[in-house]
């Protein structure tokens, strides 16, 4: 078992198909859903992780963890021009005007540099400030050291697996999420 893992006692499957949360066979075993539930209970406590991983690494730099991550995206996309905020936006599947609100924050801080897109007048480019930049780079052997941890326990294989698989997932998340966000609003409608 691995250092901090605690054991826990295995939940029995639903014997009622009534309270399964899913049905599709391919998630089920058996006629139950409890590795899917395991799934994903084990999929939710990684990404709380992973987000205390990022708001970390915000504060190692003085940042929030999401202006760490849109400084990183940044970074990542904006090429020798800069990157529109809608593709920052796009980049990180948040909206075009919450990325604005977090690259303000960041342009007063001196980490981004923003500016009219000369092709188009209507876009905004952002691109890294010299200060920006040597805050990532401070950061980058803590990251090295942090992501390997965090990633130790995938080979070269799992690692392509898992990226193939989010990559395929992204999708049905944002339909699920879309999905739920209607059901919601149509019960809070009806109320």
């Amino acid at each position: 078992m691995a250092a901090g893992a605690k054991s826990i006692r295995r939940a029995a499957p639903a014997a009622d198909p009534a309270l399964r949360t899913v049905s599709r066979p391919e998630l089920l075993a058996g006629g139950s859903d409890a590795a899917f539930r395991r799934m994903i209970h084990a999929l939710l406590s990684f990404t709380r992780n992973a987000q205390s991983v990022r708001d970390g690494f915000g504060a190692l730099i003085g940042v929030s963890g999401v202006q760490y991550e849109v400084l990183m995206s940044v970074q990542r996309l904006q090429g020798a021009g800069g990157v529109a905020v809608g593709d920052v936006a796009a980049w990180m599947q948040r909206s075009g005007a919450f990325i604005t609100i977090e690259a303000g924050k960041l342009v007063k801080l001196g980490l981004l540099d923003k500016r009219a897109d000369q092709a188009d007048r209507r876009r905004v480019l952002l691109c890294l400030t010299a200060a920006g930049h040597a805050r990532l780079a401070s950061l980058a052997p803590t990251q090295t050291e942090v992501n390997d941890v965090l990633f130790g326990a995938l080979s070269a294989r799992d690692f392509q697996q898992l990226s193939s698989t989010l990559d395929r997932l992204q999708p049905c998340g944002a339909d699920a999420a879309d999905l739920i966000d209607q059901r919601t609003r149509g019960r809070q409608s009806a109320a």
